[in-house]
């Protein structure tokens, strides 16, 4: 099963609970996470780029490009600016940044030193700041910081669950191969 495209994505951000610590804690456990899937994922697996896509690292390596993205859009609300700071739609960053050429690990260890910056700065945010918000460039929508980071936990789990996806099917090519080759 694919999952939809991010970019097709629709988002709906009209609930009023505070769910920020959960937020909050869905982020700080993503470092944790990740480090547990690629430990289950063969390493011949990290680097193969599917039908031209992304690899598993390229995938890791695009939640590193962009961390400082979302600390950058956190700064935004908090200034009080109209709108968000534009993404690179084109992820340009992450095309030509050779993460097939890092070691994974380190690639987990840099993600997870970025993310517990990230978490430290929403931790001391007040209740206030938490509902503070600005304008979305590409949805058009106001995005509260709560609506922002919510967004960066579903970017989180999109390439989660991308990572798996890869892994399960470069597993069952190999299973195919050997079955074959019998």
């Amino acid at each position: 099963m694919r999952q939809i495209k991010w970019f097709d994505r629709k988002f709906d951000f009209s609930f009023d609970q505070n769910i920020f610590p959960s937020i909050i804690d869905r982020l700080s456990g993503v470092p944790i996470r990740l480090a547990h899937k690629v430990e289950a994922i063969p390493g011949e697996h990290l680097t193969i780029k599917p039908d031209n896509t992304w690899s598993i690292a390229e995938n890791i390596g695009h939640l590193i490009d962009l961390e400082p993205l979302w600390q950058g859009r956190l700064e935004d609300i908090l200034n009080g600016e109209k709108e968000l700071r534009e993404a690179d739609l084109l992820n340009k960053k992450t095309d030509q940044a050779n993460h097939n050429d890092q070691d994974v690990n380190e690639l987990v260890q840099t993600f997870s030193g970025m993310r517990r910056a990230t978490v430290a700065m929403l931790e001391a945010l007040t209740e206030v700041e938490v509902y503070k918000f600005a304008l979305h460039p590409r949805l058009k929508k106001p995005m509260r910081t709560m609506d922002l980071f919510l967004f960066v936990a579903e970017h989180d789990d999109h390439h989660l669950a991308r990572i798996t996806e890869i892994n399960k099917m470069l597993s069952r090519h190999k299973t195919i191969n050997q079955e074959l080759h019998k």
